[in-house]
């Protein structure tokens, strides 16, 4: 998601992964020495809505994963754990899935949670007039791809209650990954009253919400940088639910997470290089890895006729890509744990089922991600000569956090030089910076993408021509082909599904249709009293319902 934030792109982008910062321990404990169960948190980048079926990134994954559940809850380690759903048959050659739904699931304002409320979020958000960037997920399931086109009505869907508890979806053709997929929060279940009530504001303020989560979100208004999730009492697994309040802020720069850190504000805060290097050494030091890379795009559709021409010449892509210094900017300018890119996917993902090799390994391109600034020189003037132009100024669009701007910063300064290049930094807020870059709104953009479940088709489905995440609008049937039939005819195939994969990685490197910088992980301090959070690296991020002050 973008960090598809945006961005799981974002669209995960910029920096629009970098997500929790702290958590606070100044109201822990109260004066008869009982433990409060509050904490104060912060993010660095604002909220940009509560609607489950607009959601894209990291930000609102996390709020909206600890606000409301699906069929399943992703546990530790990636797990499936028990959600709405208390029993799942899976029959007709894994084309059909029958969930039986536990009766005790309540919406936060006295609702049940039905089976309805299932078929009724996942019709909302394939339906193309909702305009959800993430309904290409639904790809697989019983008409979803001719409904997103507009083909069928939305009342096809391969999904029907019968009765109140009890839902059948059906699948054009078997999903290999599934089951992970019902632990996303996009098929989440949307109460259609709640919807209704509150029409196009429906998620854009904590009150014009429903939840049916661990937890109820209170005081956020749309546009302010603070927000509160509180215990909800009428979640059906409410005994487990030990924390009684967790208290939200936007905090973007590193000094001011550190000094509320040090006057003991806040009990986890991000770090940047620099204090790194000064808190490396301290027992509250911690590093958290993402399956996210961090990759620049670039609009081959620009309003700028020029650009567009020169982004669509391979030369010039490759001289882009080959100027950066991933090993020096990861090493220098970051210092936080983030690892070099070996390609668009991250690491650590996923494994050869047969050789157990990390995919980044099977699929490796090395000219996609190396550092060579004498070849990039030399390509940039091959291409600049080829579509017939003397010199290029680029805007290069990133978030306004501290690390986004030192990595725009960096990036211009080797950009800088290609004879003939200037580049303008453009460091917005997080959700201006999604906003245009859904729209097309920017030459280059720094973009980032946290996988939404651990398999490699989280990333590569992304840079399919019709993917609406693909904001650079990079085509290549070839690269269609392969991701068609890792989703399709080889689904149930695993070595041929693999072999799809790497191949579109493959490709796309070999085109260079997107640049990959690094992949992140976050340094923080967090005080050792904080026990029971679960973090996964891909997907929702953090799961606070076992969260409890010690």
């Amino acid at each position: 998601m973008n960090l598809k934030t945006a961005a799981k792109v974002t669209v995960v982008a910029g920096a629009s992964l970098l997500f929790l910062a702290a958590c606070g321990s100044n109201n822990s404990s109260s004066s008869t020495g009982k433990t409060k169960q509050v904490a104060n948190l912060t993010e660095t980048a604002e909220l940009p809505t509560m609607d489950i079926s607009k959601s894209t990134d990291v930000v609102s994954s996390d709020a909206l994963n600890n606000t409301n559940e699906g069929l399943y809850r992703i546990g530790k380690n990636g797990s499936i754990t028990p959600g709405i759903a208390k029993a799942t048959k899976v029959s007709n050659g894994g084309k059909t899935y029958t969930f039986t739904l536990r009766k005790n699931a309540k919406w936060s304002n006295g609702d049940k949670v039905t089976a309805k409320d299932f078929v009724y979020g996942w019709q909302r958000t394939v339906n193309p007039k909702t305009a959800s960037q993430y309904a290409y997920l639904y790809s697989g399931i019983k008409n979803a791809d001719q409904i997103v086109n507009g083909k069928k009505a939305v009342s096809t869907l391969g999904i029907k209650a019968e009765g109140d508890y009890k839902l059948v979806v059906t699948l054009d053709k078997p999903i290999a990954y599934f089951k992970k997929l019902m632990g996303f929060i996009n098929f989440f279940p949307q109460n259609e009253k709640v919807v209704n009530k509150y029409g196009s504001k429906y998620g854009t303020t904590s009150t014009a919400m429903v939840y049916n989560g661990p937890y109820k979100m209170t005081g956020w208004t749309g546009s302010n940088l603070s927000w509160k999730l509180v215990k909800n009492k009428d979640y059906w697994d409410a005994k487990s639910v030990k924390m009684k309040q967790l208290n939200f802020q936007v905090v973007k720069e590193n000094s001011t997470g550190l000094n509320l850190f040090n006057s003991g504000k806040v009990d986890d805060t991000t770090l940047s290089s620099q204090q790194v290097k000064n808190y490396k050494t301290n027992k509250n030091y911690k590093v958290r890895q993402t399956a996210s890379t961090f990759y620049l795009e670039l609009n081959r559709n620009d309003s700028n006729k020029t650009l567009a021409k020169a982004f669509k010449n391979k030369k010039i892509r490759q001289a882009l890509s080959l100027s950066i210094n991933r090993n020096e900017y990861v090493n220098t300018v970051l210092g936080d744990g983030s690892k070099v890119s070996k390609g668009y996917v991250s690491s650590g993902l996923a494994n050869n089922p047969k050789t157990g090799k990390d995919f980044v390994d099977d699929a490796y391109v090395k000219s996609g991600v190396e550092y060579n600034m004498t070849k990039a020189k030399k390509l940039f003037k091959e291409g600049m000569k080829e579509i017939g132009a003397k010199s290029l100024t680029i805007k290069l669009l990133s978030d306004d956090t501290d690390k986004a701007k030192q990595s725009s910063e960096y990036i211009q300064g080797q950009w800088q030089k290609l004879s003939g290049l200037k580049v303008t930094n453009n460091n917005v807020p997080f959700k201006t910076r999604l906003s245009r870059s859904t729209s097309g709104n920017f030459d280059t953009v720094l973009s980032a993408w946290n996988a939404d479940f651990t398999d490699p088709i989280s990333f590569l489905s992304l840079f399919t021509s019709s993917n609406t995440y693909n904001n650079g609008k990079y085509k290549s049937a070839a690269y269609d082909k392969y991701v068609a039939n890792a989703e399709g005819k080889d689904a149930n195939n695993t070595t041929a599904r693999w072999n799809d994969m790497v191949n579109a990685e493959k490709t796309l490197m070999n085109d260079q249709g997107v640049i990959p910088v690094y992949q992140q992980a976050t340094a923080h301090l967090t005080r050792t009293n904080l026990k029971g959070i679960i973090y996964n690296t891909a997907g929702s991020l953090y799961n606070y319902k076992y969260m409890y002050v010690k």
